[in-house]
């Protein structure tokens, strides 16, 4: 049975409620020996650094991230419908809240980790706020990244924090895009969180 809280009013409070595209070139004839490694490559031999290179999620997903004067085309399986992007900051929130903040968290299953907001209780400060919403994946808290944690000791952290006023940041999308093959990698995350450049932050 997954486990769900509302966040403590109390940090101390031991109360479970927180009321390519390839187009071949032309073959032309040679001038010199390495021409053929100069069209390949480019002319200094470092061939092309643009941004828009293969990524590996590109390649899971089968697209298809070559620069094309065409549409771009899908060369395997299609992106699902509602594909949530974890590597972009768009998709993340903060908020600056008091406890108690009147948001119930439950975990994910097993095979991602982590919790997500099921539902902002009424007449909570979370709800007067009015940013997080149910459905939302905790990332961090403070300065601490709480994603993949198990219930107990990702919801710790909100409650072991001494601040006045408590930041959490989300990813507003489902676990299955927050992590597994889809997933920002670590490395990113932990720069993000860092950096915490987020779509929203409200204060409370």
């Amino acid at each position: 049975m997954k486990a769900s809280i509302i966040v403590a009013a109390s940090s101390i409070s031991t109360c479970s409620s927180f009321v390519p595209s390839t187009q071949s070139k032309p073959l032309t004839s040679l001038n010199g020996l390495f021409d053929g490694v100069k069209e390949a490559f480019g002319a200094d031999g470092m061939g092309s650094l643009e941004g828009d290179r293969e990524t590996p999620i590109d390649r899971w997903m089968g697209w298809n991230a070559k620069s094309s004067d065409e549409p771009q085309q899908a060369v395997g399986s299609k992106a699902p419908v509602d594909f949530v992007d974890s590597m972009d900051t768009e998709n993340y929130i903060a908020i600056t809240l008091p406890k108690p903040m009147g948001i119930v968290f439950e975990e994910n299953d097993s095979e991602y980790g982590g919790i997500f907001v099921l539902e902002i209780s009424e007449g909570s400060v979370a709800e007067a706020e009015g940013t997080v919403r149910p459905g939302d994946q905790l990332v961090s808290v403070g300065g601490l990244k709480v994603s993949g944690m198990q219930f107990e000791e990702a919801l710790g952290k909100i409650i072991d924090s001494t601040e006045e006023k408590t930041k959490l940041t989300f990813f507003r999308g489902p676990a299955k895009f927050l992590y597994g093959p889809a997933g920002a990698s670590q490395e990113w995350l932990d720069d993000f969180i860092k950096g915490a450049n987020v779509k929203v932050e409200a204060e409370a």
